[in-house]
């Protein structure tokens, strides 16, 4: 099969399985040259494990600490003669570079929100890891079935108390025009916070906990994202970020627990990246495709490898960990430097369908976008004709 990127909307409907492993390979190699993390975990749970900032985590805890890891998440696997998604692929090329390092790389495919694959993932870890010293909460779904009420809940990406209007970009088209969304209602309001908000993390936790599986001095921590003025409206200040303050509030519990066993938890306020998360947020690639020029300009930009090496850097070296007023964890601090900000403000009412291209990172937003699913990535042949059936 010869596998050529197909969009629809703001997702990728195919995966290049060579394209995959190169990339993971890539994110290996860079954390492997920024050399290894002193001190830092060596059984790791990452929940939400085969993406984005959630695999960058993996990488980095396996060949930054020389970790055992274990994986969850949630992707549709390979079959002969049919395409798997990038998450398995991605999974698949981590296991057995994992593996060739010498490190378990066990992983759980299934429903995160779930009592049963939270109580799968105890038993592994219990059978295999014996505890974990480090959990990351990673994770990224449109909905959520409650594991104990069963009512599905649907998140929503709007604005709160009144319509927002702003423009966007079609990263496909390439144009940049109007978008207005309309406020969310209550019920959208708390769907959202039931998805994306603390209590599964909680719930993970607690699941761990009683399981007996965490070992004394353990660090849990979660991503989350504040942004600009630019995105206020729609994100922090929107349903997105009602969940977010949930999971801010979950933190400050799980923090106090924690420290009654040696143990930490943290919120890490991420840098805006192309994801798929993030892909799917109006008005957010057009600040990303605008912010991605100014960082690169400025010698500032970083991906998710670069982000997640940071981060343990920070959890694990000398002296406390440093956080802000709230106890977060900052790696938007390059972001959300007055400079880089003032440049991206300055560059947003000017920025159209006819400028694009000069005053925007677009390309580099595209090309981020596509290697997500493992396109564009050098030293890959997509003329040739490869399996589309990987097992890890």
């Amino acid at each position: 099969m010869i596998v050529r990127p197909k969009t629809r909307g703001f997702i990728c409907v195919t995966a290049h399985p060579e394209g995959c492993a190169a990339h993971v390979q890539e994110w290996i190699d860079k954390t492997r040259t920024h050399g290894v993390v002193r001190g830092g975990p060596k059984r790791v749970l990452v929940v939400g494990a085969s993406t984005g900032y959630g695999l960058a985590s993996r990488v980095s805890a396996a060949f930054g600490c020389g970790a055992d890891t274990l994986g969850v998440f949630f992707e549709k696997p390979s079959e002969p003669g049919t395409l798997g998604t990038a998450g398995w692929y991605n999974t698949a090329a981590f296991e057995k570079a994992a593996r060739a390092a010498g490190l378990k790389a066990p992983s759980i495919n299934g429903d995160a929100f779930s009592d049963g694959i939270k109580q799968r993932a105890v038993e592994a870890i219990r059978s295999g890891l014996g505890e974990i010293d480090l959990m990351v909460y990673s994770l990224a779904s449109p909905r959520r079935t409650h594991p104990r009420t069963g009512v599905t809940h649907k998140s929503t990406l709007k604005p709160i108390g009144e319509a927002y209007t702003s423009k966007t970009v079609d990263t496909d088209k390439g144009t940049v025009g109007p978008v207005s969304i309309g406020p969310a209602s209550e019920q959208e309001v708390a769907d959202t916070v039931a998805v994306m908000g603390g209590e599964d993390w909680q719930m993970w936790v607690d699941a761990l906990e009683a399981g007996g599986v965490l070992a004394e001095g353990f660090t849990t921590v979660a991503y989350s994202y504040i942004g600009p003025d630019l995105t206020w409206p729609i994100y922090r200040a929107g349903t997105i970020g009602k969940a977010k303050e949930d999971l801010e509030r979950v933190a400050r519990e799980l923090a106090v627990r924690m420290a009654a066993r040696g143990g930490r938890a943290f919120i890490s306020v991420n840098k805006a990246l192309v994801t798929q998360a993030s892909s799917a947020i109006p008005v957010v690639p057009l600040y990303i495709s605008l912010l991605y020029r100014v960082m690169k300009e400025q010698g500032l930009h970083e991906g998710c490898i670069e982000q997640m090496n940071r981060l343990l850097g920070r959890l694990y070296g000398e002296g406390p960990t440093p956080v802000d007023e709230f106890g977060r964890i900052r790696l938007d601090d390059w972001e959300m430097r007055a400079d880089v900000q003032r440049a991206v403000a300055e560059l947003w009412p000017q920025v159209g369908t006819d400028n694009l291209a000069a005053l925007s990172d677009i390309g580099g937003y595209r090309a981020e976008f596509l290697r997500l699913f493992g396109f564009g990535l050098p030293g890959v042949d997509y003329e040739k004709d490869v399996d589309p059936h990987v097992m890890p």
